[in-house]
Parts: C-alpha cells; sequence; structure tokens
C-alpha cells in the first residue's frame, strides 16, 4: 500500500514537472495591431446628365368624346347594328338603328301632293297678275289718248272764243267736270299682286312641311357620328322609342384622354403649361398588358388654372391620339406581335417634357436621405451632399448639386452613424474601387 502511493505521488510529481516546463519553453504570440474595418455600402453611380427633365405622373385613361345615342322620332325599332352591343366597334356613318318608316313616308307624300297644289295655285295667280297688268297698261293709254283730245278742245284761237255762245260753255264746263271726277284704280288692287304675294306664301309654307316632313323621315335613321367603341346599349327590335329617349353610348377612338395631377413645383417644371398660346408639349404614356410594357405618344392637350381643392394640384390633360394603334413595345425587342389597344380605364403613367437643365442627376428615391441630402462616396470615403431635389417620382428622384460634375457612387444602403469623411467600403465595384482598395491596403 505505501509503495503505490509512492509510485501515485512520483507520477503526479512528475506530471506537474513536464506541464512546467511546457509552459515555460513555450514561444511568446505574435502581437498584431487591432483594426476597426470600415463598413460595408451599397452604392449606384452618381453620373451628371444635361437635357430636358421628364415630369412623372400617373392617372387613369378617360373618353375624350362621348354620345349618347338616342332618337329624334318616336316610332317602332325594326333595325338594330349588330355592331352596336356593349364592347363592339362601329364605323363613322354607320346604321346604328332603324324605325319604321311608314308613317313618315305617307307625310311625305302628303307633303308632295300640298307643293304640287300650292304650285298650281301660284302659277294660276301669276296669270292673273299678267292680265291685269295688261288691262291697267290699256285704261293707262286710253287715258293718255283722252287728255290729249282734251287739251286739243280747250285751247281755242281768240276768234271762236268771242263767237261762244252761253250753251257751249255749259257743255264744255259739264265735260270738263266729268274728267275731273273720274278716277284710274288703285294700282295694287288692280295688278293683283297681294293674292299673287299670298299665293308664293302658301307655297313656301308647303315647301317647308315638305322639308320637315323629309327631316323627319331621315331621322329615321340614326347612325354613329364618328368610329367608336359602344361603352353601353339598350335597343332591341320592336321596342317603342321616344324622343330624347336613351339606347346606349358611344367613345370615339379617335383620341383619349389622361388626366394626371401635378403639384405646383411639378407643374413649374414644363415651360409654358398654363400659357394660352403654347407649343405642342409632347408626352408619353405607358400601360402594362401581359406583364409587358407599352409607350403611347401623346402631348399636353391643356392646364387647368384652378387648383383642385381636395390635393392642391393642378389637373393637367394629356391626348392620346389613336389609342388602338399607336402603341410600342417597351424595353424588349425580341418580342413579337403587335402592341394592344389603349384600354379605357387603364391606369398609366405618364412622361411629359420638361424644361431643359444644365446639370442634373437621376438616383434611386431612396438614396435621398432625410433634409434632402445624400451620400456619396469618394476615394473611399463618404461625403454628405446638400442636394435640390428637382422631380421625384416612387422609384426615381431627379437632383442637383454644387459638386455633381465630380461624380462618385451614391449610397442606397442604409448606415448607422454616417459622418462626413469616414471611410466606407463598396459592395459593388464603381469609378473609386481601385483607390478605395490601394487605401485599406
Amino acid at each position: 500500500m505505501r509503495r503505490q502511493l509512492i509510485w501515485s505521488a512520483g507520477l503526479i510529481g512528475a506530471a506537474i514537472l513536464i506541464a512546467a516546463l511546457m509552459i515555460g519553453l513555450r514561444p511568446a504570440p505574435e502581437e498584431i495591431e487591432r483594426s476597426e474595418e470600415a463598413p460595408l455600402v451599397e452604392t449606384v453611380p452618381l453620373t451628371a446628365a444635361s437635357g430636358p427633365i421628364p415630369v412623372i405622373g400617373s392617372g387613369t385613361v378617360q373618353a375624350r368624346d362621348e354620345v349618347t345615342v338616342g332618337v329624334e322620332v318616336s316610332g317602332k325599332l325594326t333595325f338594330v347594328s349588330p355592331a352596336f352591343r356593349e364592347g363592339g366597334e362601329v364605323a363613322a356613318g354607320a346604321v346604328l338603328l332603324r324605325i319604321d318608316q311608314s308613317n313618315y313616308r305617307n307625310d311625305v307624300r302628303m307633303a308632295q301632293a300640298d307643293v304640287a297644289a300650292q304650285d298650281v295655285a301660284l302659277l294660276q295667280a301669276e296669270e292673273e297678275v299678267a292680265i291685269a297688268r295688261d288691262e291697267l297698261e290699256q285704261f293707262a293709254n286710253r287715258e293718255a289718248a283722252r287728255d290729249v283730245q282734251s287739251s286739243t278742245t280747250r285751247i281755242l284761237p281768240p276768234r271762236a272764243l268771242s263767237n261762244e255762245n252761253t250753251g257751249e260753255q255749259s257743255q264744255l264746263a259739264i265735260e270738263s267736270q266729268a274728267d275731273e271726277g273720274e278716277q284710274p284704280p288703285s294700282p295694287g288692287l288692280a295688278t293683283r299682286e297681294p293674292q299673287l304675294r299670298s299665293a308664293q306664301a302658301a307655297r313656301e309654307r308647303a315647301a317647308a312641311g315638305l322639308a320637315d316632313a323629309q327631316l323627319l323621315l331621315r331621322r329615321t335613321r340614326v347612325t354613329a357620328p364618328f368610329r367608336g367603341l359602344v361603352r353601353s346599349e339598350d335597343a332591341a327590335i320592336g321596342s317603342l322609342v321616344q324622343p330624347g329617349q336613351a339606347l346606349g353610348s358611344i367613345v370615339s377612338t379617335a383620341a383619349y384622354e389622361v388626366r394626371i395631377s401635378l403639384t405646383p413645383e411639378e407643374a413649374a417644371l414644363i415651360p409654358g403649361l398654363l400659357e394660352s398660346n403654347r407649343a405642342r408639349i409632347p408626352a408619353s404614356v405607358t400601360s402594362q398588358y401581359g406583364g409587358r410594357n407599352y409607350r403611347w405618344p401623346a402631348f399636353v392637350d391643356r392646364a387647368s388654372a384652378i387648383l383642385d381643392p381636395s390635393t392642391r394640384n393642378i389637373e393637367v390633360f394629356l391626348q392620346v391620339p389613336s389609342p388602338l394603334t399607336s402603341g410600342e413595345l417597351v424595353g424588349d425587342s425580341e418580342a413579337e406581335g403587335l402592341a394592344p389597344p389603349l384600354l379605357l380605364g387603364a391606369f398609366v403613367e405618364a412622361q411629359i417634357t420638361g424644361a431643359s437643365l444644365e446639370s442634373y442627376a437621376a438616383i434611386p428615391a431612396l438614396a435621398v436621405r432625410p433634409g434632402n441630402e445624400i451620400w456619396v462616396v469618394r476615394e473611399g470615403k463618404l461625403h454628405v451632399l446638400p442636394v435640390r431635389v428637382i422631380q421625384r417620382t416612387d422609384d426615381t428622384a431627379y437632383i442637383s448639386t454644387g459638386s455633381l460634375s465630380l461624380g462618385g457612387q451614391v449610397i442606397v444602403s442604409s448606415l448607422n452613424a454616417p459622418i462626413d469623411g469616414m471611410p466606407v467600403r463598396m459592395a459593388a465595384g464603381g469609378a473609386d474601387a481601385d483607390n478605395q482598395g490601394a487605401a485599406q491596403e
């Protein structure tokens, strides 16, 4: 037992000795200077540009010209065009509806007969006027001849006057009184002019009645005023209709309209927007269909000079000509097929050509920090730059700053405590990547 204790104590002592020798003979650890690693950031290039800046807005496609289809005469519908159905397309001048024409044709015949009767009456009145004028002319000739004879009788030589007896003087006085008492008939009544004017008025009245009957007959056919899409319809063959009754509506496809709302600051970027004699301002609208974006050319049609009371914005109206055929695919040159028509009621993004600026940059909207600042990396260090936001959308911000020409990389990621001049590392390669790597070495 005692021997085992001695062996155990010896082994423990040897182990302690070996451990002490190993600790004493181990090499000293190499001392490495501690360095703080610069934060890693995500960036995009900050590139200066010049030229017109786009003003971005959004709105809904709506009809520019829309008419309500109705009738102007009463009757029973005998024809309804197959194209006159909700969603259908009708051509300009196409017959949409037709009303029973029987009564209106009879009215035209009666009016034509009345005109023919008045033509006869007018011809008779004209002949009577001609006869009356001849008679009046003959009467005037007789009166002229009688006046000449009377003048010859009254002018006598002095000898005849001295031998004139009392009986002859009395006879001449009686003849003179008879001549003075006879009056010619009235010219207006004698020529029957009032009867002629009455006949002419009756002829005009009959002609107006015929024109009215023919107009009502033409109005039994309802035609499309322009090429368009049928928004709604409520007509069936055999139904009775009345003047003023609405039977549907048609939207013109010659042009659509997009109403967008701009802040006064955004509207100020469009030169001459509120001027009445401004030149045409180009624009475009973009809509998505089937997962692809399509663009249609447009222009500013008008702008309201009255602020919207709810938004305090300016309402701008864009006109999109030929919306069914002028679309083009955006950003996919390999895609095949025709562009779809611009759909009424579609939500679109509008882009209006704004003022031309000498220097600006388009950056992601999230890169603009509170207080209108951006973080720019130049030569591996962060710089906090104040900027003026010219135009801002959900995705893009157009900004300008004094040192924009120096370029750099705009930080789009977040930083806990950004300090002007602090070193940073860029996750993506950029113009300053080589300089940054050299500085870190």
